[in-house]
């Protein structure tokens, strides 16, 4: 099994998630198959098979929680800033076209946001960025061709 990096906050948000899942969520469908069989024949009642359905999805959904938090690996600030992690802010600039400054934070895949400057420790330019040091230079194989970046700082 791989492990699932994520941070404590997600780790929280996701115990959460997986308790109201088993404590609330699971009585409400219950209770919806429940009073869909109090209206009779089973075989021809849709609001049966919907409930039934919606049950196998949450119990899909909670099996899944269940899983990751087993496999899950809590990313710990590190006392040192010497090379890229998980958990790593890393700060580069680009050296291609728009030698723009950017800032990204590698965690785990189940967090991530591009848009918020987010990315998986699996993704291409996460892969690029770990384990390399401030003033590295790394090339990133990207669909419209390599881009260069140089690492500026590490938090």
């Amino acid at each position: 099994m791989t492990k699932n990096y994520i941070t404590p906050e997600a780790y929280k948000k996701f115990k959460e998630e997986l308790n109201v899942l088993k404590t609330v969520k699971r009585k409400e469908i219950a209770l919806k198959i429940q009073e869909a069989k109090e209206l009779g024949d089973l075989s021809e009642n849709a609001a049966y098979q919907e409930a039934k359905d919606t049950q196998a999805d949450l119990e899909t959904k909670i099996l899944e929680i269940e899983i990751l938090l087993k496999n899950a690996s809590i990313i710990r600030p590190t006392k040192s800033n010497d090379f890229v992690e998980i958990g790593s802010s890393v700060t580069v600039k680009s050296l291609s076209l728009s030698r723009t400054k950017r800032q990204f934070t590698i965690i785990g895949a189940q967090e991530a946001n591009p848009a918020e400057g987010k990315i998986s420790n699996e993704s291409p330019l996460g892969k690029s960025f770990l384990g390399h040091k401030k003033g590295d230079i790394i090339i990133v194989k990207t669909p419209k061709g390599d881009v260069k970046y140089k690492i500026e700082e590490i938090s």
